[in-house]
Protein backbone atom coordinates (compact mmCIF):
# COMPACT_ATOMS: atom_id res chain seq x y z
CA UNK A 1 0.00 0.00 0.00
CA UNK A 2 2.87 2.27 0.72
CA UNK A 3 4.63 1.56 -2.68
CA UNK A 4 1.14 2.48 -4.70
CA UNK A 5 0.97 5.75 -2.69
CA UNK A 6 4.84 6.68 -3.11
CA UNK A 7 3.71 5.87 -6.50
CA UNK A 8 1.07 7.92 -6.95
CA UNK A 9 1.61 10.42 -4.57
CA UNK A 10 -0.23 9.55 -1.94
CA UNK A 11 0.32 9.95 2.07
CA UNK A 12 -1.17 8.58 4.96
CA UNK A 13 -3.82 10.19 7.30
CA UNK A 14 -3.03 11.75 9.68
CA UNK A 15 -4.05 10.74 13.46
CA UNK A 16 -6.08 13.98 13.46
CA UNK A 17 -7.69 13.12 10.02
CA UNK A 18 -8.75 9.33 10.56
CA UNK A 19 -9.61 10.84 14.34
CA UNK A 20 -12.42 13.40 12.26
CA UNK A 21 -13.28 10.33 10.21
CA UNK A 22 -14.44 8.18 12.51
CA UNK A 23 -16.29 10.89 14.34
CA UNK A 24 -18.24 11.80 11.07
CA UNK A 25 -19.10 8.21 10.90
CA UNK A 26 -20.44 7.44 14.43
CA UNK A 27 -22.36 10.89 13.86
CA UNK A 28 -23.61 9.66 9.99
CA UNK A 29 -25.28 6.39 11.97
CA UNK A 30 -26.54 7.80 15.26
CA UNK A 31 -27.89 10.38 13.00
CA UNK A 32 -29.19 7.99 10.48
CA UNK A 33 -30.55 5.63 13.47
CA UNK A 34 -32.31 8.69 15.18
CA UNK A 35 -34.45 9.33 11.83
CA UNK A 36 -34.90 5.73 11.02
CA UNK A 37 -36.67 5.18 14.68
CA UNK A 38 -38.64 8.86 14.73
CA UNK A 39 -40.20 7.48 11.61
CA UNK A 40 -40.84 4.23 13.37
CA UNK A 41 -42.46 5.79 16.17
CA UNK A 42 -39.69 4.84 18.56
CA UNK A 43 -38.83 8.34 19.77
CA UNK A 44 -37.31 7.05 22.92
CA UNK A 45 -34.74 5.87 21.29
CA UNK A 46 -34.45 8.44 18.68
CA UNK A 47 -34.01 10.62 21.22
CA UNK A 48 -30.98 8.81 22.65
CA UNK A 49 -29.34 8.37 19.25
CA UNK A 50 -29.72 12.55 18.61
CA UNK A 51 -28.01 13.14 22.12
CA UNK A 52 -25.19 10.59 21.19
CA UNK A 53 -25.07 12.66 17.86
CA UNK A 54 -24.93 16.09 19.30
CA UNK A 55 -22.14 14.85 21.58
CA UNK A 56 -19.73 14.05 18.78
CA UNK A 57 -20.87 17.35 16.64
CA UNK A 58 -23.26 20.53 16.90
CA UNK A 59 -25.92 20.08 14.10
CA UNK A 60 -28.61 22.23 14.07
CA UNK A 61 -30.92 19.70 11.84
CA UNK A 62 -30.11 17.02 14.76
CA UNK A 63 -31.05 19.54 17.66
CA UNK A 64 -34.47 20.25 15.36
CA UNK A 65 -35.21 16.47 15.08
CA UNK A 66 -34.00 16.09 18.85
CA UNK A 67 -37.00 18.89 19.58
CA UNK A 68 -39.17 16.99 17.85
CA UNK A 69 -38.84 13.95 19.39
CA UNK A 70 -39.04 15.11 23.01
CA UNK A 71 -42.35 16.97 22.24
CA UNK A 72 -43.57 13.26 21.06
CA UNK A 73 -42.36 11.60 24.62
CA UNK A 74 -43.71 14.56 26.57
CA UNK A 75 -40.44 15.83 27.70
CA UNK A 76 -41.68 20.04 26.96
CA UNK A 77 -39.63 21.53 28.92
CA UNK A 78 -36.29 20.01 27.75
CA UNK A 79 -37.96 20.64 24.14
CA UNK A 80 -38.57 23.80 24.42
CA UNK A 81 -35.04 24.83 25.84
CA UNK A 82 -33.73 22.56 22.40
CA UNK A 83 -36.25 24.99 20.61
CA UNK A 84 -34.54 28.40 22.40
CA UNK A 85 -30.84 26.77 21.33
CA UNK A 86 -31.67 27.15 18.00
CA UNK A 87 -33.60 30.33 18.37
CA UNK A 88 -30.52 31.53 19.70
CA UNK A 89 -28.50 30.18 16.53
CA UNK A 90 -31.15 31.76 13.97
CA UNK A 91 -32.95 34.77 15.67
CA UNK A 92 -34.79 35.54 12.61
CA UNK A 93 -36.42 32.04 12.20
CA UNK A 94 -39.98 32.81 12.92
CA UNK A 95 -41.43 29.17 12.66
CA UNK A 96 -38.79 28.40 15.56
CA UNK A 97 -40.81 30.89 17.85
CA UNK A 98 -44.26 29.75 17.31
CA UNK A 99 -42.85 26.58 18.11
CA UNK A 100 -41.93 27.59 20.89
CA UNK A 101 -45.17 29.01 21.85
CA UNK A 102 -47.42 26.16 20.96
CA UNK A 103 -44.89 23.63 23.44
CA UNK A 104 -45.02 26.66 25.87
CA UNK A 105 -48.79 26.43 25.57
CA UNK A 106 -48.88 22.65 26.04
CA UNK A 107 -46.69 23.11 29.19
CA UNK A 108 -49.66 25.75 30.12
CA UNK A 109 -46.40 28.16 30.78
CA UNK A 110 -48.48 31.08 29.31
CA UNK A 111 -45.91 34.00 30.23
CA UNK A 112 -43.43 32.33 27.90
CA UNK A 113 -45.91 30.97 25.13
CA UNK A 114 -46.64 35.11 25.17
CA UNK A 115 -43.23 36.39 25.03
CA UNK A 116 -42.29 33.57 22.21
CA UNK A 117 -44.92 34.94 20.52
CA UNK A 118 -43.87 38.58 20.66
CA UNK A 119 -40.69 37.44 19.21
CA UNK A 120 -42.21 35.88 16.30
CA UNK A 121 -44.24 39.37 15.90
CA UNK A 122 -41.03 41.37 15.96
CA UNK A 123 -39.52 39.37 12.94
CA UNK A 124 -42.73 39.54 10.99
CA UNK A 125 -46.12 41.27 12.42
CA UNK A 126 -48.67 40.05 9.83
CA UNK A 127 -48.42 36.67 10.62
CA UNK A 128 -52.01 35.33 11.64
CA UNK A 129 -50.68 32.22 13.41
CA UNK A 130 -48.16 34.34 16.15
CA UNK A 131 -51.45 36.52 16.84
CA UNK A 132 -53.75 33.54 16.94
CA UNK A 133 -51.24 32.14 19.56
CA UNK A 134 -50.93 35.22 21.63
CA UNK A 135 -54.46 35.11 21.72
CA UNK A 136 -54.06 32.05 23.70
CA UNK A 137 -51.67 33.45 25.80
CA UNK A 138 -53.65 36.70 26.67
CA UNK A 139 -56.59 34.01 27.52
CA UNK A 140 -54.08 31.80 29.93
CA UNK A 141 -53.37 35.03 31.82
CA UNK A 142 -57.04 36.08 31.71
CA UNK A 143 -56.68 39.16 29.57
CA UNK A 144 -59.52 38.78 27.46
CA UNK A 145 -59.85 42.18 26.21
CA UNK A 146 -56.08 41.92 24.27
CA UNK A 147 -57.15 38.39 23.09
CA UNK A 148 -60.39 39.32 21.35
CA UNK A 149 -58.12 42.21 19.91
CA UNK A 150 -55.14 39.78 19.29
CA UNK A 151 -58.25 37.34 17.37
CA UNK A 152 -59.57 40.07 15.37
CA UNK A 153 -55.97 40.82 14.34
CA UNK A 154 -55.78 37.33 12.65
CA UNK A 155 -59.10 36.96 11.42
CA UNK A 156 -58.14 40.64 9.57
CA UNK A 157 -54.84 38.84 8.18
CA UNK A 158 -55.97 35.31 7.21
CA UNK A 159 -60.03 35.23 6.85
CA UNK A 160 -60.88 31.64 6.61
CA UNK A 161 -58.93 30.72 10.21
CA UNK A 162 -61.68 29.01 11.60
CA UNK A 163 -60.23 28.06 14.83
CA UNK A 164 -59.54 31.94 14.92
CA UNK A 165 -63.31 33.01 14.32
CA UNK A 166 -63.87 29.71 17.13
CA UNK A 167 -62.10 31.14 19.79
CA UNK A 168 -62.85 34.77 19.45
CA UNK A 169 -66.99 32.98 19.78
CA UNK A 170 -66.15 30.91 22.77
CA UNK A 171 -64.17 34.14 24.48
CA UNK A 172 -66.74 36.50 24.10
CA UNK A 173 -69.49 34.70 25.21
CA UNK A 174 -66.88 33.53 28.38
CA UNK A 175 -66.99 37.87 28.49
CA UNK A 176 -70.82 37.93 28.40
CA UNK A 177 -71.01 39.02 25.25
CA UNK A 178 -73.44 36.37 23.41
CA UNK A 179 -74.80 38.34 20.60
CA UNK A 180 -71.02 38.99 19.27
CA UNK A 181 -69.98 35.29 20.15
CA UNK A 182 -73.39 34.18 17.67
CA UNK A 183 -72.04 36.40 14.68
CA UNK A 184 -68.75 34.11 14.88
CA UNK A 185 -71.13 31.49 15.45
CA UNK A 186 -73.22 31.94 12.69
CA UNK A 187 -69.98 32.54 10.30
CA UNK A 188 -68.65 29.02 11.52
CA UNK A 189 -71.74 27.12 10.89
CA UNK A 190 -71.89 28.05 6.94
CA UNK A 191 -68.95 25.82 6.29
CA UNK A 192 -68.86 23.91 9.45
CA UNK A 193 -72.30 22.73 10.28
CA UNK A 194 -71.32 19.10 11.73
CA UNK A 195 -68.56 20.47 14.08
CA UNK A 196 -68.44 19.26 17.11
CA UNK A 197 -67.28 22.43 18.82
CA UNK A 198 -68.96 24.53 16.27
CA UNK A 199 -72.28 23.10 17.34
CA UNK A 200 -70.86 23.23 21.34
CA UNK A 201 -70.61 26.99 20.94
CA UNK A 202 -73.77 27.15 19.34
CA UNK A 203 -75.65 25.14 22.31
CA UNK A 204 -74.14 27.47 25.34
CA UNK A 205 -74.67 30.66 23.27
CA UNK A 206 -78.74 29.48 22.90
CA UNK A 207 -78.39 28.67 27.27
CA UNK A 208 -76.90 31.72 27.96
CA UNK A 209 -79.95 33.43 26.03
CA UNK A 210 -82.34 31.83 27.65
CA UNK A 211 -83.35 29.49 24.53
CA UNK A 212 -83.11 26.17 26.56
CA UNK A 213 -85.05 24.39 23.97
CA UNK A 214 -82.60 25.53 21.27
CA UNK A 215 -79.85 25.06 23.25
CA UNK A 216 -81.08 21.00 23.98
CA UNK A 217 -81.60 20.70 19.90
CA UNK A 218 -78.28 21.94 19.79
CA UNK A 219 -76.36 19.60 22.24
CA UNK A 220 -78.35 16.50 20.73
CA UNK A 221 -76.39 17.80 17.37
CA UNK A 222 -73.19 17.78 19.33
CA UNK A 223 -73.92 14.10 20.52
CA UNK A 224 -74.89 13.12 16.49
CA UNK A 225 -71.15 14.60 15.62
CA UNK A 226 -69.64 12.99 18.84
CA UNK A 227 -71.55 10.18 21.15
CA UNK A 228 -68.75 9.94 23.40
CA UNK A 229 -69.13 14.31 23.84
CA UNK A 230 -69.42 13.84 27.89
CA UNK A 231 -69.74 17.40 28.51
CA UNK A 232 -72.86 17.64 26.07
CA UNK A 233 -74.29 14.91 27.92
CA UNK A 234 -73.98 17.06 31.09
CA UNK A 235 -75.51 20.13 29.69
CA UNK A 236 -77.86 19.20 28.46
CA UNK A 237 -78.94 16.78 31.27
CA UNK A 238 -78.70 20.31 33.36
CA UNK A 239 -81.15 22.30 30.92
CA UNK A 240 -83.48 19.17 31.10
CA UNK A 241 -83.54 19.49 35.05
CA UNK A 242 -84.06 22.85 34.95
CA UNK A 243 -87.22 22.42 32.67
CA UNK A 244 -88.36 19.79 34.95
CA UNK A 245 -87.72 16.80 32.05
CA UNK A 246 -86.37 14.53 35.07
CA UNK A 247 -86.62 11.56 33.08
CA UNK A 248 -84.46 13.06 30.60
CA UNK A 249 -81.55 14.65 33.16
CA UNK A 250 -81.15 11.28 34.54
CA UNK A 251 -80.91 9.64 31.26
CA UNK A 252 -78.15 12.43 30.21
CA UNK A 253 -76.65 11.72 33.63
CA UNK A 254 -76.68 8.04 33.13
CA UNK A 255 -74.82 8.65 30.07
CA UNK A 256 -72.51 10.65 31.16
CA UNK A 257 -71.26 8.01 33.99
CA UNK A 258 -71.06 5.42 31.56
CA UNK A 259 -68.73 7.55 29.31
CA UNK A 260 -66.80 9.01 32.44
CA UNK A 261 -67.21 6.35 35.43
CA UNK A 262 -64.45 7.63 37.52
CA UNK A 263 -65.37 11.59 37.24
CA UNK A 264 -68.33 11.00 39.97
CA UNK A 265 -67.94 14.81 40.82
CA UNK A 266 -68.77 16.31 37.66
CA UNK A 267 -72.29 14.31 37.50
CA UNK A 268 -72.39 14.08 41.54
CA UNK A 269 -75.08 16.05 43.26
CA UNK A 270 -78.52 17.37 42.40
CA UNK A 271 -77.60 16.34 38.68
CA UNK A 272 -76.50 13.21 38.96
CA UNK A 273 -78.22 10.24 38.51
CA UNK A 274 -78.94 9.14 41.72
CA UNK A 275 -79.70 12.95 42.98
CA UNK A 276 -82.46 13.29 39.88
CA UNK A 277 -83.95 9.61 40.42
CA UNK A 278 -84.90 10.77 44.40
CA UNK A 279 -86.15 14.04 43.11
CA UNK A 280 -88.01 12.48 40.70
CA UNK A 281 -89.55 10.05 42.90
CA UNK A 282 -90.04 12.82 45.38
CA UNK A 283 -91.96 15.05 42.50
CA UNK A 284 -93.89 12.25 41.70
CA UNK A 285 -95.33 11.60 45.19
CA UNK A 286 -96.23 15.05 45.43
CA UNK A 287 -98.72 15.21 42.65
CA UNK A 288 -99.82 11.29 42.62
CA UNK A 289 -99.10 10.49 46.39
CA UNK A 290 -101.17 7.72 46.08
CA UNK A 291 -99.21 6.17 43.37
CA UNK A 292 -101.50 5.53 40.60
CA UNK A 293 -100.30 4.87 37.45
CA UNK A 294 -102.46 4.56 34.36
CA UNK A 295 -100.66 2.56 31.01
CA UNK A 296 -101.72 1.59 27.83
CA UNK A 297 -100.87 -1.80 26.93
CA UNK A 298 -100.64 -2.18 23.53
CA UNK A 299 -101.28 -6.42 22.08
CA UNK A 300 -102.05 -7.77 18.95
CA UNK A 301 -105.68 -7.15 17.88
CA UNK A 302 -106.34 -5.40 21.79
CA UNK A 303 -104.91 -2.36 23.55
CA UNK A 304 -105.80 -3.09 27.81
CA UNK A 305 -106.29 0.18 29.88
CA UNK A 306 -104.36 -0.57 33.22
CA UNK A 307 -104.52 1.21 36.10
CA UNK A 308 -101.79 0.44 39.17
CA UNK A 309 -101.70 1.73 42.70
CA UNK A 310 -98.46 0.89 44.17
CA UNK A 311 -98.29 0.72 48.03
CA UNK A 312 -94.70 2.37 47.95
CA UNK A 313 -95.07 5.73 48.34
CA UNK A 314 -97.50 5.36 51.42
CA UNK A 315 -94.87 3.37 53.42
CA UNK A 316 -92.45 6.27 53.69
CA UNK A 317 -90.01 3.63 55.25
CA UNK A 318 -86.18 2.61 54.94
CA UNK A 319 -87.86 -0.07 53.75
CA UNK A 320 -90.60 1.17 51.57
CA UNK A 321 -88.14 0.85 48.38
CA UNK A 322 -88.28 -3.07 48.47
CA UNK A 323 -91.99 -3.14 48.40
CA UNK A 324 -92.38 -0.96 45.52
CA UNK A 325 -93.14 -4.57 43.48
CA UNK A 326 -96.24 -4.65 45.58
CA UNK A 327 -98.63 -3.43 44.01
CA UNK A 328 -102.46 -3.75 43.14
CA UNK A 329 -103.44 -3.56 39.39
CA UNK A 330 -106.79 -3.82 37.14
CA UNK A 331 -106.64 -3.64 33.26
CA UNK A 332 -109.55 -3.47 31.15
CA UNK A 333 -109.08 -5.05 27.41
CA UNK A 334 -111.07 -2.44 24.91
Amino acid sequence: MNFFKALFGGSEETPEQKQQADETRKFDMFKYDGVKAAKMGQHDYAVKCYKEALKIREDLEVRDYLAQSLIRTGQLAEAYEQLDTLAAAEPENTAIFIQMAQVAHMMENYTAMAQACERALLIDNQNARAHYLYAQACIGQEDMINAIAMLTKAITLKDDMAEAYLLRGQTLLKMGDASGADGDCTHLLADYATNEDVLMLKARIERAKGNADAAIEAYGRVIDANPFCIDAFKERGALKYEKGDMAGAKEDAQHAMELEPKDMEAVNGEYSAEGIEQRTRQAYRNINPLGLNLELRMGYRYVVVYGRAALTPLLKTASAPKCYQLAFGLGVRI
